[in-house]
């Protein structure tokens, strides 16, 4: 893993050990394999312990780790036969959010989701999973055709929040993240929603009102990021810790709190150490959600979504 998080350092240095042993080994055809096995079991103790007590702060930079899935690893190992749609009719494509048909274990499908790109290339590209509004127009269209022709929808959570560039707002960014949160609340077919990193602000929900809302165990979902809260309250990023653990921002938080319906979990480490574990753990768990959901009526479905989403909060409360 080419990766490692501050708090991982530790681990680090325990993995490159084994890795010197096994090059060792390899040129010099001495047998190590018991001083491997070794310190192979007391790194895995040590990510097992390290992994069993994050913090909600170093939850987010798990969900922010470059080396996790991303929509484009899902739908190139759980969807057949995937069809892109661009473009939002109005002003152009938007590369932040991605979308079109395809079978998802053997269900007929609209998916769509944000794409923040595995490389710098692509990251600009995609522009870091930042939607601009013809991004969440493109969505609009995609969730409508869906309901036309009876297809459910399924979306994949992945962004620090809806870009905020001078060119968003003049072309109406919050009047188009608005529109998807409506649309997404009055479809007649089924709609679920996994959050597989980040869930940032409007620019997640506008594609996460749905029917199921599931999380991976490590990813988090808020109104504003760390250093947002932190910069507003404490007029400093370097507070961000603080408010992460005020958010309540985790899966496990928000599945107390019934914002989410269920966690997904990860492989020990995260999702980035295993990544076609974790893709299979969400396929599975989608098609639960789709097994459960598929027979419903239109008009219920979105009764029961509308008293979803406005029964939030109430938990708690007398």
């Amino acid at each position: 893993m080419a990766n490692f998080l501050e708090f991982e350092k530790p681990i680090a240095e325990l993995e490159g050990k084994i890795e010197e042993l096994r090059h060792l080994s390899d040129s010099d055809e001495i047998n190590i394999a018991e001083e491997v096995g070794r310190l192979q079991g007391k790194a895995e103790r040590l990510l097992r312990q390290t992994y069993g007590k994050l913090t909600p702060w170093q939850k987010t930079l798990v969900a922010r780790h470059p080396d996790r899935p991303h929509f484009g690893d899902y739908i190139g190992r759980l969807v057949e036969d995937f069809t892109p749609l661009a473009g939002d009719r109005l002003y152009g494509e938007d590369n932040a959010i991605i979308g079109g048909l395809g079978r998802l274990r053997g269900y007929s499908v609209v998916i769509l989701g944000h794409e923040k790109g595995a490389d710098t290339k692509s990251r600009v590209k995609h522009n870091f999973g930042m939607a601009r509004p013809e991004g969440y127009r493109k969505a609009q269209r995609l969730m409508r055709l869906a309901e036309r022709f009876k297809l459910p929808v399924i979306t994949l959570v992945d962004t620090s929040g809806a870009y905020p560039g001078i060119g968003a707002e003049e072309r109406g960014q919050a009047e188009a993240i608005a529109r998807a949160i409506e649309i997404g609340l009055d479809l007649r077919v089924p709609m679920i929603s996994v959050v597989i990193g980040e869930g940032g602000s409007g620019g997640a929900i506008a594609i996460a009102v749905a029917d199921r809302i599931l999380m991976l165990e490590h990813a988090v979902y808020s109104v504003i990021s760390p250093e947002g809260c932190a910069s507003i309250l404490w007029r400093s990023a370097d507070q961000a810790e603080t408010a992460a653990d005020a958010l309540k921002l985790t899966a496990q938080d928000l599945n107390e709190l019934d914002v989410i319906d269920e966690v997904v979990p990860e492989p020990l480490g995260g999702a980035h150490r295993e990544k076609a574990k974790t893709i299979e753990a969400v396929g599975d768990a989608l098609e639960r959600a789709l097994l459960s959901l598929v027979h419903e009526d239109g008009p219920g479905l979105k009764a029961q979504r509308r008293k979803k989403f406005l029964d939030m909060g109430k938990k708690g409360l007398s």
